[in-house]
């Protein structure tokens, strides 16, 4: 099967999340076509599927998105949800983040289904990756708890590549921690300092304390936790006036050297030593984690090197992505198409490493499932 018709079959459904606009109908239209079993599983708002084929182990689950950004503000050469095919590069919103990657699975499952099939094979789509992450992988991943169908392994779609196809595999990512903190003051005149409590200063020396230190050098798979300030706000229209209190906003990506909650004691205590009244609302996004290299993540290199001519590096670099909520039920790693173009405009793939991306999905799931 060549996964270029489903890729812009997929592509020109306009899934700006949270809407669905008929993606995941066109995918499962496709997955019965290969004998899968598809179960739609929507959840609140958020259209979401889960596809299986064979009921032994071992289960190898793909999982991915059919949601995507919005086109942006203009600029594209071609229309943004039009599939256009010019020369050998396809145009599209998703094109490789990551609906490029979804006809590509599908591709090498109807590949490996030529012959008998001993184990199992499914796809976890969720459409809301890119919006609030809420009511998609998460959901499904319990909803497959209880029924005792979580994968023995998970490789999340994901474009991970950065220049060549086959040079990065995502074996982990970084956790990320969002934090409101609000500093309380007495409000007065400039004029009279001594009659107020300047807010504006404490917040000063907070994010001096905050900033000033590395949070730790990194560790064996990951590189340094990062703290950045990501706004500092007063509301202060006024040049004589001591408000009565700052805010500001910070964003941590933490390693395994941390996790949410020691984050946020650190960040309680060191605050603290600066204000006396102060508000903290913390919300963690993802805990660091790690699928550690052993025989899975081998046989995921060697079918990918095989595949591509490139032994895949492996990282742990980037954002968040859902396998973040798989790694805490299964083995999960991430590879996909080279993400130079996710995000922009004129999002766009090569007919040639879509077509490889398939061919690679084809040796992973030959080894996988031999």
């Amino acid at each position: 099967m060549d996964p270029l018709p489903l890729a812009q079959a997929l592509l020109r459904c306009a899934s700006v999340t949270p809407a669905d606009a008929g993606a995941q109908a066109v995918l499962g239209d496709a997955l019965v076509a290969l004998g899968f079993a598809v179960t739609a599983l929507p959840f609140g708002t958020t259209a979401n599927l889960f596809a299986r084929i064979g009921t032994g182990a071992p289960h190898f689950c793909f999982a991915g998105h059919t949601d995507v950004v919005p086109e942006g503000q203009g600029g594209w050469t071609s229309p943004p949800f039009g599939a256009e095919l010019r020369g050998d590069i396809l145009y599209g919103r998703g094109a490789c983040d990551m609906k490029g990657a979804i006809a590509a699975f599908v591709a090498a499952a109807s590949h490996r289904l030529l012959r008998p099939l001993a184990g199992s094979i499914s796809l976890l789509i969720t459409g809301d990756e890119e919006g609030p992450a809420t009511d998609g992988t998460v959901k499904v991943l319990e909803y497959l708890a209880a029924r005792q169908e979580i994968p023995d392994f998970c490789l999340v779609g994901e474009p991970t590549n950065r220049q060549v196809l086959g040079d990065v595999v995502k074996i982990g990512r970084r956790g990320s921690l969002n934090a409101r903190l609000a500093v309380h003051g007495i409000q007065g005149h400039a004029a009279y300092p001594q009659r107020a409590d300047n807010p504006v200063h404490r917040m000063v020396r907070v994010l001096q304390a905050l900033t000033a230190a590395p949070l730790d050098a990194g560790s064996q798979w990951f590189e340094p936790s990062t703290l950045q300030v990501t706004s500092v706000d007063v509301g202060n229209p006024a040049t004589n006036v001591i408000p009565a209190a700052a805010r500001a906003m910070l964003n941590i990506r933490f390693n395994d050297r941390h996790s949410g909650a020691s984050l946020e004691a650190w960040l309680r205590a060191a605050i603290g030593q600066h204000a006396d009244r102060f508000d903290l609302e913390v919300s963690v996004s993802g805990e660091s984690f790690l699928t550690a290299p052993g025989p899975a993540v081998e046989r995921l290199s060697g079918a990918i090197a095989r595949a591509t001519g490139h032994t895949p590096l492996l990282d742990t670099g980037g954002g968040t992505s859902d396998a973040r909520f798989i790694a805490r039920y299964c083995p999960v790693a991430e590879f996909g198409l080279v993400g130079t173009t996710m995000h922009q405009v004129d999002e766009q793939v090569p007919v040639a490493e879509l077509r490889g991306l398939a061919d690679a999905y084809a040796a992973i799931l030959e080894d996988f499932l031999p």
